[in-house]
């Protein structure tokens, strides 16, 4: 049961290339001859800019982490710029078919993600990327209306029947059969020691044993007062690896909890599903939640959790192929013209111009508007 920690400042994530965020792509009539140096592609005459990938790559990539060689920017900044153009043809079927994102979509989104950071720490985590809440707001609307036309052209129609949920659980009726008690457990973890690659949604860090103390209280008192489990694990906890999960750590077998140490192992063995207990240790401060307690034997297909995990399961595979198609069939519809990519072959390499990103705005640049 991991307990480490490593968390960054959460970005909106990009729907086709996983966690990004982008400014909105300029639209403009196809260019003649040779595209204006800052024109990095064009699909179907609207233009993708040198400052779009820019915002993009600043957006994903930490303030700290060791910087890149020329040539492993370059082929980020290729691939960034390959999500944009599929993202821009996605917009594009989100305006022709009514799905873009609201004005009030959006500002509520941006209330969710901002929840537990005050307006000056949102802006001092967008101003380290040289982002601005403008960028913000419109890789945002740009993330939701894409997503809006994937749920109805891929995810409405991965349907899945009961009889294909029949048939994968009797050809896999062995994952069904438990040899051992399993123990669904979430966890929000705070340790005394700052980490500079925060990855909670809040970018809320502690420094210190009294700073970790002042915080772990908090979050008890919130939850006493019914706050979300998740959405705080989200929020605040320091554990990388399941931060993004809402803490959720999965199952975790009962042979695996007797190897852990005998504190957490006691307390979630003692801890009935649904209710919360702590634990400290390591140096780390712990708030245990036991979501589920499978006891150990066949699973039946109805059982409720086993029929649901199935569809879920076939439903997942369903919606990636989907999505891998309609993405590919959209694109191939499209006139595309990646000017980036044509200048790096023609030069052989990576032109060094291209190597360094400009400065981006200022943080005090950043707009609350």
């Amino acid at each position: 049961m991991p307990m480490m920690k490593g968390p960054r400042f959460w970005v909106a994530a990009m729907v086709i290339a996983g966690v990004a965020m982008s400014s909105a792509c300029r639209s403009s009539s196809q260019p003649s001859g040779t595209p204006p140096a800052n024109v990095w592609a064009t699909v179907d005459g609207r233009t993708i800019t040198r400052d779009d990938v820019e915002k993009l790559y600043r957006s994903t990539t930490q303030p700290n982490a060791a910087p890149l060689s020329d040539d492993e920017m370059l082929a980020t900044k290729l691939s960034v710029l390959d999500d944009l153009i599929s993202q821009d043809i996605l917009l594009a079927k989100a305006r022709t078919l009514g799905v873009a994102a609201t004005d009030s979509e959006i500002e509520a989104a941006i209330a969710e993600q901002k929840r537990g950071m005050s307006d000056e720490d949102f802006q001092k985590q967008l101003g380290s990327r040289s982002l601005t809440v403008d960028d913000f707001r419109n890789g945002l609307r740009r993330e939701m209306s894409v997503q809006k036309v994937l749920d109805r052209e891929v995810t409405a129609k991965a349907v899945i029947t009961d009889d294909q949920i029949a048939a994968f659980y009797n050809q896999n009726k062995a994952q069904f059969n438990l040899p051992e008690a399993q123990y669904r457990i979430a966890q929000i973890v705070v340790t005394p020691a700052r980490d500079p690659q925060l990855r909670n949604r809040s970018g809320n860090d502690a420094g210190s044993v009294d700073e970790a103390t002042r915080k772990f209280d908090m979050l008890l008192e919130r939850l006493r007062a019914g706050a979300d489990f998740a959405a705080l694990a989200m929020d605040y906890s320091e554990d990388p690896q399941s931060v993004a999960q809402g803490g959720d750590i999965g199952f975790v077998s009962r042979s695996q909890l007797n190897d852990a140490p005998a504190a957490l192992r006691d307390v979630v063995l003692k801890t009935a599903p649904g209710s919360v207990s702590t634990v400290a240790g390591g140096g780390s401060l712990t708030i245990i939640k036991v979501l589920a307690h499978e006891p150990a034997g066949q699973r039946e297909l109805g059982t409720p959790a086993v029929r649901d995990g199935v569809r879920d399961l076939l439903q997942q595979r369903k919606a990636q192929l989907l999505r891998v198609a309609y993405i590919t069939a959209v694109r191939d519809e499209a006139t595309i013209l990646n000017h980036l990519a044509q200048m790096v072959r023609d030069a052989n390499g990576v032109p060094p111009a291209l190597a360094t990103a400009p400065a981006g705005p200022a943080p005090a640049a950043a707009s609350g508007k």
